[in-house]
């Protein structure tokens, strides 16, 4: 007996074949437009792990997969944009400070769209945006290397290193603003339209209610360097829209059968790597998780690949949709990469065999 898929699947794939799918190609070269984000904005989508009394869903992790898969698969840049403000609320919904009561609610309910400055907390113990107190608030000095949705979200959630070795986090307004500069938007060979820049912090001043997490650095990144071990539920839904796209070619029996291999190699690892997702405990198995992590990796250029071969020379304009994932999937190799998962991917490519199939995906050793 089937069940009938959660309320927010049901909106992420109307979501993804109403407005991403059908304009992926030109947002790619264009950039995301604002309506893109209204539209997800409506959905519901940007409350899926929020709490309830706050206006969220409360879905579980499988939910949030899922939606995940869906959008990514159907523009993922769309997806980039929107994935940044489940982090600011995630940390609200953990945070006891002021800021929780101002900010979780309008988050969850999708009346505002945040994005994440954070990803130079990683390079430490070099700093590159350092946080001082100063007029009864904190003073942010430095430079954020990437800032994803830039014209697009509404607040942002920044992070800095404090004088005593602490991680602290805290939200601002998503514009320029005295102290702030944003750089021109970058011109990537993926996700150009996710509209990123780099921001130059120069004494931006922030009252000491918009800190939404202050913690030892060492504590915060006990519970960041797992995160990226996982697999990201965008390589599964990008993996999945290029094999539709290689059974719905005029590739002949050769590119259905491909893609019913690459299917069946797709869904068994996507299974071993939600399996490990769901561990209780995030700091186990990371060998494993990398393994998957590399492993999914594989499938993804396995059949980002078939697609652009099938659709022979038709693949290489800017309107096709083959290119355009091959892209993304390159994109998705170093999301998020931290030093250990590049260590682990680069390993497995120079492994015997690598250069073949993605190799054996039976069951891992428990």
């Amino acid at each position: 007996m089937s069940t009938a898929p959660h309320p927010l699947v049901t909106s992420a794939r109307r979501l993804a074949a109403e407005v991403l799918a059908p304009q992926a190609e030109r947002v790619d070269q264009e950039g995301v437009p604002a309506s893109s984000v209204e539209a997800v904005k409506r959905s519901g989508l940007l409350g899926v792990s929020a709490p309830v009394e706050y206006g969220g869903s409360a879905a579980p992790a499988s939910v949030a997969r899922e939606t995940a898969e869906i959008l990514a698969g159907a523009c993922c840049s769309t997806w980039f944009v929107q994935t940044q403000h489940h982090t600011p609320v995630q940390t609200l919904a953990k945070s006891r400070l002021p800021v929780r009561e101002r900010l979780l609610g309008p988050l969850a309910r999708g009346e505002l769209l945040s994005g994440v400055a954070y990803a130079q907390l990683r390079a430490y113990p070099r700093v590159p945006v350092r946080v001082t107190r100063e007029r009864g608030g904190r003073r942010f000095d430095g430079m954020v290397p990437w800032y994803t949705g830039w014209g697009l979200n509404d607040v942002m959630l920044l992070a800095g290193v404090t004088e005593e070795g602490e991680a602290l986090f805290a939200f601002t307004e998503a514009r320029e603003q005295p102290g702030m500069r944003p750089s021109p938007p970058m011109r990537l060979a993926a996700l150009t339209a996710s509209r990123t820049v780099s921001l130059e912090l120069d004494g931006l001043w922030l009252p000491e209610d918009a800190v939404a997490l202050r913690t030892p650095y060492e504590t915060w990144a006990a519970t960041d360097r797992p995160k990226n071990t996982n697999a990201s539920p965008a390589v599964f839904g990008v993996a999945a829209s290029a094999l539709g796209l290689l059974e719905s070619s005029d590739g002949g029996p050769a590119a259905k059968e491909t893609a019913r291999v690459l299917r069946g190699r797709l869904d068994e690892v996507r299974r071993q790597a939600y399996e490990l997702a769901d561990h209780p405990v995030p700091t186990e198995r990371v060998d494993e998780r990398l393994v998957v992590k590399t492993r999914s990796y594989d499938v993804m250029r396995a059949a980002t690949t078939a697609a652009v071969v099938a659709g022979g020379g038709r693949s290489i304009g800017l309107d096709s949709p083959a290119q355009r994932l091959a892209r993304e999937g390159m994109f998705l190799l170093v999301q998020g990469q931290t030093a250990e998962v590049r260590t682990a991917h680069l390993g497995s490519l120079g492994s015997p065999g690598s250069l073949g199939s993605p190799g054996s995906l039976g069951p891992l050793s428990s």
